[in-house]
């Protein structure tokens, strides 16, 4: 992996114990650790060619500790992400809330254009302190359109589902709520299960290929002149830089 180029960089976010080191196994080398659970501490990171048409896209997928006492350890690893996925258990329903939270803190961290803000259009002061051509805040605002030049899409992730293969009334998160509140935040859904590899490949062959689409996107826009600030229905939007 040494001195290979990342095109992407992929960051797993999520409560600990969700299974995000499981899922980055599975994809990466396509088998499955069972055994006692190991905090991760700080982040590890793996590299993942994958395939989209003709074109070959390198992630850099980053695992982040999911523990409440690493959460400012892993913003130091989310900014600058070109995918957020977002993980929770299916069979706790306590991680799904986590799971917004990390939401949130996307949200709560974007990169804007100058002109995009809250109600009234013009961009707002960052809650991280940078001005307004920076990391601005989007309190009272819906999603926000395309902006660059970073662009982040959030994928939500469900695990764990083998142990619903098992007995479905594991079940802890219905799917129909996180179908709801993936369709609110624009986000993608996946119901995966690193021990099966259910959906596991599914995903992140979603997140190259967007990351695809929208840089061909990127430079088609450009290359014409279109002002993105000025697009609405567009699902990628900055993590924060700061």
């Amino acid at each position: 992996m040494s001195g290979r180029r990342v095109d992407a960089k992929v960051v797993l976010l999520g409560q600990e114990g969700v299974g995000k080191s499981s899922l980055v196994e599975r994809c990466a080398h396509r088998r499955f650790r069972p055994g006692p659970y190991q905090n991760t501490i700080g982040a590890a990171f793996v590299a993942k060619v994958m395939s989209v048409g003709d074109q070959t896209v390198t992630l850099g997928i980053w695992d982040t500790a999911g523990s409440e006492r690493y959460e400012a350890m892993s913003r130091i690893y989310y900014r600058g992400a070109r995918a957020a996925v977002v993980c929770y258990d299916l069979t706790d329903s306590s991680s799904f809330q986590r799971a917004k939270f990390w939401v949130n803190e996307l949200q709560n961290c974007e990169e804007v254009r100058p002109g995009w803000g809250g109600r009234g259009g013009a961009a707002e002061p960052c809650r991280w302190g940078r001005g307004a051509g920076g990391c601005a805040g989007s309190a009272g605002a819906s999603l926000p359109p395309l902006c660059l030049p970073q662009g982040c899409r959030i994928y939500l992730c469900g695990t764990k589902s083998d142990l619903l293969e098992e007995d479905r009334r594991k079940r802890g998160v219905d799917f129909h709520d996180v179908q709801d509140y993936a369709d609110e935040i624009k986000a993608e859904l996946f119901e995966t299960s690193s021990k099966t590899g259910q959906s596991v490949d599914e995903l992140f062959q979603k997140v190259a290929e967007d990351y695809v689409h929208f840089t061909a996107f990127q430079v088609m826009t450009e290359e014409k002149g279109v002002d993105l600030g000025q697009r609405s229905g567009a699902y990628f939007y900055s993590c924060c830089h700061h």
